[in-house]
């Protein structure tokens, strides 16, 4: 129902937008276009990623491994996987959205998602490179230390 609300707006929007200045409103429209013309690709890999990941793990590999049933041993299994994974967020969260409808935890996925985002086993080179090694320990460590406690929160408040 929000959804269906939130189009109604925009397309009241607009429809004010035309009436005001329709030269600007054609212009906006064409770099929107181009903009998701852009984004398209990375929409189909998300799409591909989704479903080769539905494939591969089914529901009984999926609670196993990373369900609640799983514990803390699931819990750093995501957050090891999300530290060693580079993928952007825009296709980590739709991932982590079907894991949990297919029976991943939220703790599991909290955790993956955080050391995601925040642990970068794959840049630690790069890292090195620009802020030393003694930084890019200690900011590895800590990010994903913060991503184990991050995921324990995340299971009791949800």
């Amino acid at each position: 129902m929000f959804s269906k609300i939130m189009y109604l707006i925009a397309i009241l929007l607009l429809f004010v937008s035309l009436a005001k200045d329709k030269s600007k409103t054609k212009i906006a429209l064409k770099k929107s276009w181009k903009s998701f013309e852009n984004m398209l690709p990375q929409f189909i890999t998300i799409i591909i990623t989704i479903g080769i990941m539905l494939v591969i793990l089914d529901e009984q590999v999926i609670s196993k491994f990373i369900g609640e049933g799983s514990g803390f041993v699931g819990v750093v299994m995501g957050s090891l996987v999300g530290s060693i994974t580079l993928i952007p967020s825009f296709v980590a969260f739709p991932l982590a959205s079907v894991l949990v409808e297919n029976g991943a935890g939220i703790s599991q996925i909290a955790a993956f998602i955080s050391t995601l985002m925040m642990v970068g086993i794959v840049t630690i080179p790069l890292e090195i490179k620009y802020w030393g090694k003694k930084a890019t320990f200690i900011r590895n460590s800590l990010a994903f230390i913060f991503s184990l406690v991050v995921a324990m929160i995340m299971g009791v408040v949800l």
